[in-house]
């Protein structure tokens, strides 16, 4: 493991040490950092769209710190859509014992992977 402030082995600094934001989108929260490929669900977005995120909760540097209540007025985080997907397929299996009922469904999740860009 590597020591705070150095590089890690995926080639760039600890995220304790970096500048990083808590945005929400979805319904759910995220830490992101500028560089982060994270994915959300689905965005109304072309491939290679800019985006933005105005539910900025937090933003949290090395020095100073900034939170919301819910959210930070006039803070964006930017964005880029890499992808439009779906995920692996589940299962969803029902059944009633001793009625002969057994019903089993498939169902796949759609989600946006997007590249964090400048946060601020």
């Amino acid at each position: 493991m590597a020591a705070p402030g150095t590089a890690s082995p995926k080639g760039r600094k600890n995220k304790t040490t970096m500048k990083h934001a808590i945005i929400e989108t979805g319904g759910k929260q995220y830490r992101v950092a500028e560089g982060d490929v994270i994915f959300v669900e689905k965005l109304d977005a072309e491939e290679g769209a800019a985006i933005k995120f105005d539910k900025v909760l937090a933003l949290i540097g090395e020095e100073d710190s900034t939170f919301g209540a819910p959210y930070i007025q006039g803070a964006t985080v930017s964005a880029t859509v890499v992808k439009q997907g779906r995920a692996k397929k589940i299962r969803v299996y029902k059944m009633k014992p001793k009625k002969g009922y057994r019903n089993t469904k498939g169902h796949r999740q759609p989600y946006t992977k997007v590249e964090i860009g400048a946060i601020g």
